[in-house]
């Protein structure tokens, strides 16, 4: 794994094309700009890694559009040292960047060649992160409370196990909708009783699978 001149270009080109799409959380760019993102990708697609697309990785799975992982992650608003729990690592990408912004971070991942896959690579790579094989509906509640949680799958319904695993002042980003298309949510923990919900723009998503995701097959 090389990250070149001609690749810290393509990531550079890319980063910009996201600030002109209306990323303006600069600590996220720069972020960003730091993850090689052809290292999550086979080396015959090297000239794909910094389009603004997402890509199949296998077993159903793709690689987040960088737009989309920018975008869930501004709204996130991760700070240095927090607790973040990560659901649906798939490739590791999006969880190199939480990583990158300081993250104490728990990801889980479903399928078991996805969560292989991503943690040699990201270990390789140099992060540290507790990568746990299970169902991300149902969170992780080992670590919980959680400063923050992330669902990276489109979800029929927000699964009530995250809501319980935040910590008050906590905040859950998760797309939510049916197979096809979802709207991307925030649901903020003011307190026991009272959740702060606000709908933002659409987006499409591989199914959040598991016990409070989609039953498939």
């Amino acid at each position: 794994m090389q990250d070149t001149y001609k690749t810290k270009g393509m990531r550079l080109a890319l980063i910009n094309e996201l600030r002109q799409k209306g990323i303006s959380q600069e600590n996220v760019l720069e972020a960003m700009n730091k993850v090689p993102r052809h290292f999550f990708l086979d080396s015959a697609f090297v000239s794909y890694a910094y389009q603004d697309k997402a890509f199949n990785i296998g077993e159903g799975q793709t690689i987040s559009q960088p737009y989309t992982v920018a975008y869930q992650t501004c709204l996130l608003e991760v700070k240095a040292g927090e607790k973040v729990l990560e659901i649906g690592t798939g490739s590791g990408y999006q969880a190199s960047v939480l990583l990158e912004l300081g993250a104490n971070l728990h990801t889980v991942e479903y399928n078991r060649k996805l969560y292989e896959k991503a943690k040699k690579l990201l270990l390789e790579m140099g992060y540290k992160a507790n990568f746990i094989y299970g169902d991300g509906s149902q969170g992780f509640t080992v670590a919980a409370p959680y400063d923050k949680i992330l669902v990276t799958a489109g979800a029929p319904k927000v699964p009530p196990a995250l809501l319980e695993q935040l910590k008050e002042n906590g905040k859950l980003v998760i797309p939510i909708g049916d197979l096809q298309n979802q709207v991307m949510y925030s649901f903020t923990k003011l307190s026991k009783q009272e959740i702060k919900t606000e709908a933002h723009d659409p987006f499409v998503f591989v199914p959040l699978l598991g016990k409070q995701g989609w039953k498939l097959g």
